[in-house]
């Protein structure tokens, strides 16, 4: 599917070491035309870390976008009502993050947009990053594989030696994932 004229929901939360790969991935994006709606987590938008400070990424990310980022949920909840996003992606989106949509706990931006945008029944696409991918939180996952218009972008062990139970998502499938989503298809395989 061509993403050209596209509305796409970009959510990023706090799995902050995936950032560096994520947002050049929103401006790929910009670059086939498509429209970002930029939403970030509390924690993604407040919290400075080893991986960078959020003042670098919001900077980066309003002026590949040229829109002001939602970062509350206030400003996240009219999203749906609106019709403001045709397909929406949390890349990266943490363990915390697939939790509360496991369990419908809607507390965050994040989680807001998403809940916001999922009452048009359209695609969400989650880019999975957590430490416990394959433990506490491989539950959550097969919850949310079983929901409808729930996608995956290709996840894969983090590091099997010193995080046995790590995931990280395939930067490099983001729009590929999004593509097949706006078809209504999973791309496959989930797991590489």
């Amino acid at each position: 599917m061509d993403i050209k004229g596209k509305k796409i929901g970009f959510v990023l939360t706090g799995s902050f070491c995936t950032f560096h790969k994520v947002i050049p991935k929103m401006k790929e994006l910009v670059k086939k035309e498509a429209e970002i709606i930029p939403v970030m987590s509390y924690n993604s938008y407040q919290l400075d870390t080893k991986f960078g400070k959020a003042e670098t990424f919001i900077k980066e990310i309003k002026e590949i976008t040229g829109k002001e980022i939602i970062h509350t949920i206030m400003d996240a909840e009219p999203i749906g009502p609106k019709k403001m996003t045709d397909i929406m992606v949390i890349a990266p989106c943490s363990g915390n993050t697939m939790s509360k949509l496991a369990c419908d706990i809607i507390d965050t931006p994040a989680t807001m947009a998403a809940k916001s945008h999922l009452r048009n029944d359209r695609p969400l696409v989650i880019a999975p990053s957590t430490n416990n991918g394959l433990s506490g939180n491989a539950e959550n996952i097969g919850k949310l594989l079983n929901r409808r218009n729930y996608y995956f972008v290709p996840f894969r062990q983090d590091n099997p030696i010193t995080k046995p139970r790590s995931i990280v998502f395939d930067v490099e499938s983001i729009i590929r994932t999004i593509e097949y989503a706006l078809e209504g298809e999973q791309i496959s395989p989930i797991l590489i």
